[in-house]
């Protein structure tokens, strides 16, 4: 039996905490004013969906390993469904337009089609639609 979560909130760190809220916030998301200050930022993806945007100071006081280089290593990659295609591409121009980076070509599986893109502090995030009437044929 698995164990029942109500939402997900991943910490990331970041270089510079004002540039990551304005590529977010240029991509139409927002900020829950109540978890943002000057060392975290709470970046709200969904009603339970959180990544919280922690300043790499602020983000050593919670490990005791080194923080990835996401310039040379890949540490995760947020993959996030929405509900068309359509919406997967308007999203990712919007992070391209922002300032984001494409590491890799779209991919169309035909009942799934992503596309990807590194934010400037180098997370990769996946953005995805799945037509679950196609996968099931």
């Amino acid at each position: 039996m698995s164990i029942p979560t109500r939402q997900i909130c991943v910490n990331l760190p970041v270089k510079d905490l004002n540039r990551s809220i304005a590529f977010f916030d240029s991509l139409g998301y927002s900020f829950n004013a109540q978890f943002t200050d000057e060392k975290a930022a709470c970046l709200v993806i969904s009603d339970s969906i959180y990544a919280m945007l922690l300043t790499e100071e602020f983000f050593r006081t919670f490990i005791s390993k080194e923080i990835a280089d996401t310039q040379t290593t890949a540490e995760v990659i947020l993959a996030l469904e929405t509900d068309s295609r359509a919406h997967v591409d308007e999203l990712a121009d919007k992070a391209l337009a922002a300032g984001g980076t494409e590491p890799k070509a779209p991919i169309d599986h035909g009942f799934m089609y992503t596309r990807s893109f590194q934010d400037p502090d180098g997370h990769l995030w996946e953005i995805f639609y799945m037509d679950e009437s196609a996968l099931q044929q």
